[in-house]
């Protein structure tokens, strides 16, 4: 199962867990899978059929170039980071 790592921000739907091992073979399928242990988790990461411009997906270290489409391994570690803002 992938790892994916959850921001602080997210304690609210996550009871203030950090971590959540789950399957999926895309990052579709591993927001899908979040979503049925915290839901509400999928309506923060994903803005219909894109990731949310409000957080930024890493998938082994590497920017999730392919949007929902990229591909995850069963031993992917996946992090959640909040987008940053400022001028």
């Amino acid at each position: 199962m992938a790892s994916v790592s959850i921001p602080l921000l997210f304690r609210d739907l996550t009871g203030g867990a950090r971590q959540a091992e789950v399957s999926g073979g895309t990052l579709a399928d591993v927001i899908a899978a979040l979503e049925t242990i915290h839901p509400g988790i999928e309506g923060r990461i994903r803005k219909g059929h894109e990731i949310s411009s409000s957080v930024t997906l890493t998938v082994d270290g590497r920017i999730a170039a392919r949007g929902l489409a990229t591909p995850v391994a069963a031993d992917s570690q996946i992090s959640i980071l909040p987008a940053f803002g400022g001028g």
